[in-house]
Parts: C-alpha cells; sequence; structure tokens
C-alpha cells in the first residue's frame, strides 16, 4: 500500500450500525481515478462486495458527501452508497446480520483505476450493533424464546415487543437498534429456534398476550402500553395483537396485508379468524429464476375471505401504516388503502400512513444491503422483493426516524397519562 494515501471514517471507524459515516481520501494525485471498494462478510459467511469509481480533484482529494461516483455499483452524490450497494455474488442472497454481539465489519479499499488494482489504502469499519452500556437478555420463560433489550440509565423507557419477520429463528439486529435509541425492546420467535416447534400450523395470540405481559413488568419500562413493530406476515398479526390484546398503545406495519395470512389464528383455544391464501396460478417466474409473487396472494375484500379480514377499527391505540409502492411481495399500498378507508368508516383517525416510492419489501433499519430477491420462506423458492436501490435506501433512513418518533409520542405520553392518573 501507498502510505502518502490516507482513507478516512468520520467522525471515527467504529459506530453504530445506524449511524452514518463521512468517508475522506486525501494523498492522491490531482484528477486522479480510483476505485473506492467495500467489502463484508455477513453471519453466514458470505461475503458481500461494492466498488464505485471516483476522481479526485485538483488537490487529490475525495469526498463522499460531495464528489459523485462515476461508474460501478452505483453513480452520483451518494455518501453511503458503498454500505447499501453491498451485494454477493451469488443471486438471491440476502445478507444475514442478526446476532447483536457480532458487529458488522466493513473493510473499506481504496484502489488503482488501471492496472492491476494495487490497494491504496485500506481502513475497517466497525459497525456496531449492540451499543455500549444496553444490555442482552436471552429470554426463556413460560412460552416465550427471544431476547430482551435493554437501554443503561435509570430509565423508566418506552417499551416495543419486536415482531420483525414471520421467518423461523431469531433475529436481534432491528430490537437492539430501538434499545441503542432508548426503548426497551423484547424480540421473540414464532418457531424454528430453541425448543419452538421447527414448523407450525396454526398461530396462537396468546403467545403474544403472554409476552405483552413480560414486557410490561420488565425493569426498566415507563408506563402500561406497549408498541408493536412488524414487517410482512408480521403485519398481519400485529394488527391481531393491536386488536385483540390489551395494552397496546401504537403499532408499526410495515409492508404487511390487512388479513390474516397463511395459517388460522387462535385465541383462547378458539379460532377467530381463517386464514387468507394463494392462487399459485397466478405467480410469475422471472429470467433470473425468482418469484414474482405480488398477485399471489387472494383478495382480501372477496366476500369468501371476509371472515380472514382483521377488525382494526376494534383496535384502542394508534397505527402507522408503511408501504413501499414497488412492494413485490404483494400489494402493501392497496392494502393500506383498504385498512384507511375501514377505519374511516367507523369514524376512526387513530392512524398514519406513509408510501415510499420505488422501494422494495424489506424496508429495515439503514445502511444495510439492499436486497431485491432471496429465498422465501413461505413460498420456498427464491422471489423478488422490489425496489430500486437508491430509492429504497433512502426510503430506511427517512422510516428508521419516523418509528422512533412515533413510538416516542405515542408511548412516551401514554405513560405520562397513567402516571398522573395515579
Amino acid at each position: 500500500m501507498t502510505s502518502q494515501v490516507r482513507l478516512r471514517l468520520l467522525p471515527s471507524a467504529r459506530c453504530l450500525y445506524d449511524d452514518p459515516i463521512h468517508v475522506k481520501v486525501a494523498g492522491l494525485k490531482s484528477r486522479q481515478l480510483v476505485v473506492l471498494k467495500a467489502q463484508s462478510i455477513d453471519d453466514k459467511g458470505v461475503l458481500f462486495n461494492s466498488s464505485a469509481v471516483y476522481r479526485a480533484d485538483g488537490n487529490g482529494e475525495i469526498d463522499l458527501e460531495r464528489d459523485p461516483s462515476l461508474r460501478g455499483s452505483y453513480t452520483g452524490v451518494e455518501p453511503m452508497g458503498l454500505l447499501w450497494s453491498l451485494r454477493a455474488d451469488t443471486m438471491h442472497t440476502k445478507f444475514h446480520k442478526s446476532h447483536a454481539e457480532k458487529p458488522h465489519f466493513v473493510k473499506f479499499s481504496v484502489l488503482e483505476e488501471e492496472g492491476l488494482g494495487t490497494a491504496l489504502a485500506e481502513i475497517t469499519n466497525e459497525r456496531q450493533l449492540l451499543a455500549d452500556g444496553v444490555s442482552r437478555l436471552y429470554v426463556k420463560t413460560g412460552n416465550i424464546r427471544g431476547v430482551l433489550f435493554t437501554p443503561p440509565g435509570e430509565g423508566p423507557f418506552p417499551a416495543v415487543l419486536d415482531l420483525y419477520t414471520f421467518g423461523g429463528g431469531l433475529s436481534e439486529r432491528r430490537a437492539c437498534l430501538l434499545a441503542n435509541r432508548g426503548f426497551v425492546v423484547l424480540t421473540v420467535a414464532l418457531y424454528g429456534h430453541d425448543d419452538l416447534p421447527k414448523k407450525v400450523q396454526e398461530l396462537h395470540l396468546d403467545y403474544f398476550e403472554e409476552a405483552i405481559e413480560f414486557l410490561r413488568n420488565a425493569p426498566k419500562v415507563c408506563g402500561n402500553r406497549v408498541g408493536v413493530i412488524s414487517l410482512s406476515k408480521s403485519g398481519d398479526l400485529a394488527l391481531s395483537i393491536a386488536t385483540y390484546l390489551s395494552h397496546v398503545a401504537a403499532t408499526v406495519w410495515i409492508n404487511g396485508c390487512n388479513a390474516n395470512v397463511a395459517l388460522p389464528l387462535y385465541y383462547r383455544k378458539r379460532q377467530i379468524l381463517a386464514a387468507l391464501m394463494f392462487d399459485i396460478s397466478r405467480i410469475v417466474t422471472t429470467e433470473s429464476g425468482a418469484l414474482n409473487i405480488k398477485d399471489g396472494i387472494n383478495n382480501p375484500m372477496a366476500e369468501e375471505n371476509k371472515d380472514t379480514l382483521i377488525p382494526i377499527e376494534q383496535a384502542m391505540g394508534r397505527f402507522l401504516f408503511v408501504a413501499a409502492a414497488d412492494d413485490l411481495n404483494w400489494d402493501s399500498c392497496a392494502f393500506v388503502n383498504q385498512m384507511v378507508k375501514r377505519l374511516k368508516l367507523h369514524g376512526k383517525d387513530n392512524f398514519e400512513s406513509i408510501f415510499y416510492p420505488a422501494s422494495g419489501h424489506y424496508l429495515e433499519p439503514p445502511y444495510g444491503p439492499y436486497c431485491p430477491s432471496s429465498f422465501h420462506g413461505v413460498v420456498g423458492k427464491p422471489t423478488l422483493w422490489g425496489g430500486e436501490p437508491r430509492s429504497h435506501a433512502a426510503a430506511e433512513i427517512h422510516l428508521w426516524r419516523k418509528i422512533q418518533e412515533f413510538f416516542k409520542m405515542h408511548l412516551i405520553s401514554d405513560a405520562a397519562v397513567t402516571k398522573a392518573m395515579l
């Protein structure tokens, strides 16, 4: 490596996963063309890469907040482009980073644009999922299998139940990142983890009722009510939790459905919702081999499916509906419009909606690799998720701030009301 070339990550090479960094290069020749490259290995050992060609200014410097990428994994001025454009060599591969105690390490390199691509400078960005002082407690009590994250300090803090997705196993990423921002968060596995069944034929709200009670009684929790955050299939679970269970003040629904999907839902040993199913004849196989399943789900508004619709007008808390306009898993925007119409017909105004143009299904915490397609646990094959990478990345940044604002507004204010009543 050439010692005179300096690659810096500001304010520090060590940061939180959802914090931006400022990438700067100095010591190059005037107007020199170089390749900036990023590499990272996920929890499954898969290598992800991104690269972009930049031209130094007259002083031999490059500033990713000022200078455009000329070609590569992205073009234009994209300060965090090297992170969200990380891709695996194998198609239909999703980036897996779910263990809170394992940082996301990204190696940044400056390479010569011509010749053999000799490395001129390198630096590693350590992106922590778990902030200093945040506690992680594995929960195995009663039927609950999950992880509880608690911020440092005396608190009390607002509490959130994180359902993440319907997939088997347990993902800690979003939950611990919320805890870093001042929430007590319990993320739970639904199946395929610890001693839970590897597969399920039905779901029971009793499990989530137990989880809510555990969370409400956890140390440092303020108020009497909790928030719920979801994504995809867990979106309809979140709606049912908010509708049928007590103590839910705020629910974030991201790219879900307004009906109970795939599995019948039970509560106290009685089925309360039938399952909305799919019609495989409407699923399209694309040239890449991935499926486009957007039109595969049956119409929840059809008369024959009315027993799958969730009566969200009965919910006492607030809703934040989030839909990606290019969601190829299903038509999230249509489901939001149907829910809004239903609530308004019942005289309810306890909701707000956000639509993100050119964004795909997996809206997650920001600065992670964009995923255009991957294996679908329910379908059993790779599927397209939709979205344009740049727009999707911008949506994740905006949504992450909005989620925190929404929960703080409705959970902390609820705590204040509860305290006043006491």
